[in-house]
């Protein structure tokens, strides 16, 4: 694991405490926010592993479809993970208050947390 993909993965771990916080706290939209961003740096840590690196969130999730869903290295429900958890970001976000529900936002935290264990047996563990 390089020392880049550690900072990514420490980032998405820290992505998923405060998802936690925020739902509990009730900000139901910035905690379906920040799950999307724990599978968006796994994403990126997993590209980082072969040299490739993009600006646009887009891209990120294309390519992370590309090079590991399509060949098999990943099953292909981390793609529609991240996938889906744009969306709602992009509703929580953007959208009208109270757009995602407490299921919602479990589920986009239960998911970046299904990521964060996929990343760590396929790339290494990180420190606790």
């Amino acid at each position: 694991m390089t020392e880049d993909q550690l900072e990514l993965l420490l980032k998405a771990r820290e992505s998923i405490s405060a998802a936690k916080v925020l739902m509990h706290n009730g900000f139901l939209g910035y905690a379906a926010s920040r799950a999307y961003f724990a599978m968006f740096y796994i994403a990126e840590v997993f590209l980082e592993g072969e040299d490739m690196s993009f600006s646009k969130h887009s891209a990120v999730i294309s390519a992370f479809g590309q090079y590991f869903v399509h060949s098999g290295k990943v099953p292909v429900e981390f793609h529609r993970f991240l996938m889906e958890a744009q969306e709602l970001r992009h509703s929580g976000d953007y959208a009208a208050h109270n757009t995602v529900t407490p299921e919602q936002a479990q589920e986009q935290i239960n998911r970046a947390e299904k990521f964060l264990k996929l990343a760590e047996q396929l790339i290494g563990t990180i420190p606790p």
